[in-house]
């Protein structure tokens, strides 16, 4: 392999050029084993985020993320696989009831899935509430259950794109995790490594998603389906607010028993909504005719929800974690919910123990958020609006501080957006 100077790689694209696929590569490796300095990279990195990479530049950089490592071959499953990806937000427990959902629609649904950090919950944080249950599964049993059961919910193993794992940690610390490009390359080396035949990427924006302005959520959108159909998967992104906690619960635990209500044809309609919107997409992706809303109202998904649990050690009849504490928020005036501000919310459920700073802190399964009222709904002075759910009066301290201003109560009712902004399908 020709040896270049990651001087010049550097350079190169601190000056705007399109890096070849050799000086990629190239730089990708040697950083892998050593021969790039951490410093390096970080230059390269911020290089990137100024100046960015065009689609073949990021399709070349994506591709040598996944050839890092293995890629899970799902190939000989009887049943199509497809997928979804959230950007994460603050009450998304949408994974808890879409992969049984559409498993129960006749898919196969391989959600290697993360932990939360920060205001975002994690769905692996949320399921380890559950006793019993483990996130850890080898690529065997992956494909058995895939098999079985049609669900899967766990951690992608340590060999699916390690280099972007390396990457991600370098990110973090310069200042470089909101490039799209690197986002995108990030998100989609491992779900293209999953082995899924279709993806379905829903893009949170708003107050309590990652991306806060809409030109840069379609952006983000647009750039992750070109990689998946650019690696042949079947790949559409929709665009979500995210100004709102989605549903009632925030917080392990308390979406657990929120998604099991769902499941079993209760629980909040926009919950509801948004799982079905996905479900349709998804099942449609794989060429499957079948209606996913008949699949919850007649308890399938919920069997299949049950199945998928105990697969994985879990007690789905288990009594969840409660919190040792409640204490009630209430609205301190009269008049129409003009907001519920999802990053405010978010804060809270992480400073009350649900969430972490750090990616080896540990997080309460019991702590955690209900929100009592929705954008434009009409409150009364002292009407409960919040209810928080902690372990320890310290906690609970630390919690009460973030959620105080997170409810807007005015005097005119307010339009509420609709549930989906865009679908974009290359």
């Amino acid at each position: 392999m020709t040896t270049f100077s990651a001087v010049d790689v550097i350079t190169a694209k601190r000056d705007g050029a399109v890096l070849s696929d050799e000086e990629i590569t190239w730089i990708l490796d040697a950083y892998d084993i050593g021969d790039v300095a951490e410093e390096q990279m970080s230059s390269l990195l911020m290089a990137i985020y100024f100046n960015g990479l065009d689609p073949h530049e990021l399709t070349t950089w994506t591709d040598r993320m996944i050839a890092s490592g293995e890629r899970l071959d799902l190939r000989g499953l009887s049943r199509p696989t497809v997928d979804k990806h959230s950007t994460g937000g603050v009450g998304d427990k949408i994974s808890l009831i879409l992969a049984p959902l559409v498993a129960a629609c006749g898919a196969a649904v391989p959600q290697l899935s993360g932990r939360g950090l920060g205001h975002t919950g994690g769905t692996l944080d949320k399921l380890e509430s559950i006793p019993g249950w483990r996130a850890t599964l080898s690529n065997d049993e992956i494909r058995e259950q895939l098999e079985s059961v049609g669900a899967v919910i766990c951690a992608a193993g340590s060999g699916l794109a390690p280099a972007d794992r390396r990457l991600y940690a370098l990110r973090d610390v310069t200042g470089t995790v909101a490039s799209i490009p690197l986002m995108a390359s990030s998100i989609m080396s491992k779900k293209i490594a999953e082995g899924t035949q279709a993806l379905v990427l829903d893009v949170k924006v708003g107050r309590g998603a990652f991306m806060k302005d809409l030109g840069r959520a379609r952006e983000l959108a647009h750039t992750m389906v070109g990689l998946g159909l650019a690696h042949g998967v079947k790949t559409v992104a929709q665009i979500t607010p995210m100004n709102a906690p989605l549903g009632q619960a925030v917080g392990n635990a308390l979406e657990v028993t929120e998604s099991v209500n769902v499941l079993k044809g209760q629980g909040p309609s926009d919950v509801r909504a948004l799982t079905l919107e996905l479900a349709t997409i998804m099942t449609e992706l794989v060429g499957l005719d079948v209606n996913p809303s008949t699949k919850l109202d007649d308890g399938s998904a919920f069997e299949v929800y049950r199945q998928m649990i105990r697969a994985q050690g879990g007690d789905p009849d288990a009594a969840m974690p409660q919190a040792k504490i409640l204490e009630v928020v209430t609205a301190p005036r009269a008049g129409y919910v003009r907001s519920v501000d999802a990053l405010a919310v978010g804060i809270t459920a992480w400073r009350l123990g649900a969430g972490r700073a750090r990616k080896e802190d540990s997080v309460s399964a019991s702590a955690g958020v209900m929100c009592l009222v929705r954008e434009g709904e009409k409150v009364e002075k002292g009407q409960p609006v919040f209810e928080l759910h902690a372990d320890d009066h310290a906690h609970l301290s630390l919690g009460r501080d973030a959620i105080a201003d997170a409810v807007v109560v005015g005097d005119e009712q307010i339009w509420v957006a609709p549930l989906k902004l865009n679908l974009i399908r290359k």
